[in-house]
């Protein structure tokens, strides 16, 4: 895995986990990467990330609303 470090200001209360959460999060949402992939970058399990994600705002269900209108239609 890639090591990436940031700057933060001081007065910031951030650290590390907060920063690991957020960015798993946000890809997983973007689908870059799969809910066990997130949940190990962010140093959780699969459970407790899927838990967690719903306080960044991010649903469980990672399904774009265009696949899901058409597989209503050909249902």
């Amino acid at each position: 895995m890639k090591k990436i470090t940031i700057e933060v200001p001081n007065s910031l209360d951030f650290d590390a986990k907060d920063a690991a959460m957020l960015i798993a999060a946000r890809l997983y949402e973007k689908g870059k990467l799969t809910l066990g992939e997130a949940a190990e970058i962010a140093g959780y399990s699969k459970y407790a990330f899927a838990e967690m994600l719903g306080s960044y705002g991010v649903s469980i269900f990672n399904y774009p609303a265009s696949d899901m209108l058409n597989e209503s239609k050909n249902a």
